[in-house]
Parts: structure tokens; sequence; C-alpha cells
């Protein structure tokens, strides 16, 4: 599923997302006139997603991107990832 915001409301987006076997979850513009499919459900789980890019982001490693080759920032990135997950789980445990 690919998750956008308005700006990305173009048939040709939507119609390289079916090529690549995904459905396209954008709101469409104001300016549309034939009616697209959008789930406002589904378009919330966007938001979660940019708020852990955001904080991902918070490691200056992740965001200037130090690494040259691409399993090493992978792998870094999981490492924030993880950071991130357990520092969620131990500060809501009481």
């Amino acid at each position: 599923m690919l998750l956008a915001d308005r700006g990305y409301d173009a048939d040709w987006i939507r119609e390289l997302a079916v090529k690549k076997g995904a459905w396209a979850n954008i709101p469409p513009k104001s300016n549309r006139s034939d009616p697209i499919c959008f789930s406002s459900y589904l378009y919330r789980a966007r938001n979660q997603v940019e708020r852990f890019f955001n904080r991902i982001k918070q490691c200056r490693r992740v965001a200037t991107r130090y690494d040259r080759l691409a399993g090493n920032y992978l792998a870094f990135v999981q490492l924030a990832s993880i950071r991130l997950r357990l520092a969620a789980r131990y500060e809501s445990t009481p």
C-alpha cells in the first residue's frame, strides 16, 4: 500500500503503484473531477510512519548519512529503530 499526501495525487503515480502491485491510498485534490477510492482510516497510519521517521532522524548519523555503503546505513537504521522501540517500551512500564 502506498500512503502519500495530497501532493502526490496524480494519475501516473497511481498507475505506477498498480504496476508495482500496490494500492495507492492518496487523498484526492480538491480540483479532481473523477472520484477516487480513498480510505481515511488507513491514511491515519501514515501519521505513525511520519512520526517514526521524525524520531529516527534525531540520530545524527541517520540524518546526515555518514555511511557510504547502503548495508552499513541500513544496519544503523535498524539499530536506531531498536533503540527507539526499547525506549518506548521501558518508558511506559511503571
